[in-house]
This record gives C-alpha cells, structure tokens and sequence, in this order.
C-alpha cells in the first residue's frame, strides 16, 4: 500500500513539474521551415528569415483550440505590440489539431491575426527544441508548452517551460527586453 503510495507521489510530482527544455540557453537554435498562417493566410515561416529581422520568440504549444493554449496565443497577441518595438518576431508551433490551426490564426479570442502560428506535423522541428508527449485525441506526438528567445546569430538566449501558460507572454518579453538593452538597435 505504502509502496503504491509513494508511486503515485511520484507520478504526480512529475507531471506537476515544468519539463526542462531539451535546448539549454547558448545552443544552437536548429534552423526549420514550416507551412504557417498569419491572419488566416497561409505562407511560409523561415526561421534564418525572421533572424534577419532580429530576435525570434518561439513558443511550442500542444494544439489550437484547447484551454491552456487558447489563453496563451491570447496573452502572445495582446503582448504583440510590446515585441514589434523590441524588434522582435513571434512564432507559435504547434503538432497538435493541424486541421484548425488557419482558423486559431485569425480569431479574435485568440491570435487576432497579431502573430503566426506554424504547423509541426510529427512534431520533427519540436524534436530538436524541447519533449515531446504523445497524445492520441490531439493527433499523435505533441510538444510540450515550452518557450524560446533566439537571437539573431541563432543563440539561444532564453528557455522557458511549464504547463501553465499565463507566464509564457510576460517571461519572454522580459527576457527580449533584456537582450534588446544589451543590443541596442
């Protein structure tokens, strides 16, 4: 009894425990390319592209059109303007509900067209940032909620992941702002 117990402390612990990411602070963030929306519109997000530009926020989310994600592509929207004045782009990806992604990018409750949001089926770019769960109702193997700020050099300066994305928006900007302060435009 004890022993089943203590197993499921366990259990519990870890799946209350943020998930560190697979990609620490300095590495290299891996170049990708994935069909995206904007507002709806289908284009092509270029990751060595939007470096150009300067630092990228990029925030992997389990699926469109669920309770926690739903609430963080608002807060990542309502943030929107604060990046564009770092200079910064952001980018949500997700493997989850590829099928409702287009629409996710255009409504008001939750992207507003304010950012793009990408699809990662299989989720083979999120195999080289961050944990992959595997999640039968969402389509298969899924990201966890793990946030990144990339520099433009590709360095990543920035990690953040928890299950709970009211902190994703806010820990990002702080963490762009202070890169920014270090490299002024």
């Amino acid at each position: 009894m004890k022993l089943k117990f203590l197993a499921g402390l366990a259990l519990a612990v870890a799946l209350a425990t943020p998930a560190l990411a697979a990609l620490a602070v300095g590495a290299k963030a891996p170049d990708f390319t994935l069909p995206a929306y904007l507002a709806g519109k289908p284009f092509t997000f270029h990751l060595a592209d939007a470096l150009k530009k300067g630092p990228v926020v990029l925030y992997f989310f389990p699926a469109p059109h669920t309770g926690g994600c739903n609430i963080e592509a608002h807060l990542f929207a309502e943030a929107a303007d604060d990046f564009k004045a770092q200079g910064a782009t952001v980018i949500g990806v997700t493997a989850g509900n590829l099928a409702e992604l287009q629409q996710f990018s255009a409504e008001a409750e939750h992207c507003s067209g304010k950012f793009p949001v990408a699809g990662d089926a299989g989720a083979k770019v999120a195999a080289g940032y961050t944990k992959i769960l595997s999640v039968a109702k969402l389509g298969g193997d899924i990201s966890d909620r793990t946030s990144f700020v990339i520099a433009p050099n590709g360095e990543v300066v920035f990690t953040y992941s928890a299950g709970d994305p009211t902190q994703h928006p806010a820990l990002t900007l702080e963490a762009v702002k202070k890169w920014r302060a270090a490299h002024p435009k």
